[in-house]
């Protein structure tokens, strides 16, 4: 499905760029899960243990890949980043920490990022 959306993400982020919103802007491209590597009866299956999600702008590193796969594209196995761990190093770019960043519900605080996630700081900026 990336070279369906490939010249309108190339767009959207060129136009961010040339009007110098980009460096102010956090773009995160993702689906709602992975997708399995291997066909299963007329399609693939949802996915958990391994899938992309890229983000520019808004204080990332540009141009550089973060983890792999292995050969099957099946588990995560180098760099791996939890949603919690997403959602943390998301926070923090809008400038929010996710570990004082709570609500109550059912008689305790709760945190977006539940009782886990890092800020994955070797993709900043």
């Amino acid at each position: 499905m990336a070279k369906e959306v490939d010249q309108a993400c190339y767009a959207l982020i060129t136009d961010l760029k040339q009007r110098g919103l980009l460096k102010d802007t956090l773009v995160v491209w993702g689906g709602e899960f992975g997708r399995t590597p291997m066909a299963q009866g007329n399609g693939r299956d949802h996915h958990i243990k391994g899938f992309s999600i890229w983000l520019a702008g808004g204080g990332i590193k540009p141009g550089i890949t973060h983890g792999a796969t292995d050969d099957f594209g099946y588990n995560a196995v180098e760099n791996v980043v939890e949603v919690h761990d997403l959602h943390a190093t998301m926070l923090h770019l809008l400038g929010v920490d996710h570990e004082r960043l709570t609500f109550p519900f059912q008689g305790r605080q709760f945190r977006l990022t539940d009782v886990s996630g890092h800020v994955v700081k070797d993709i900043l900026a």
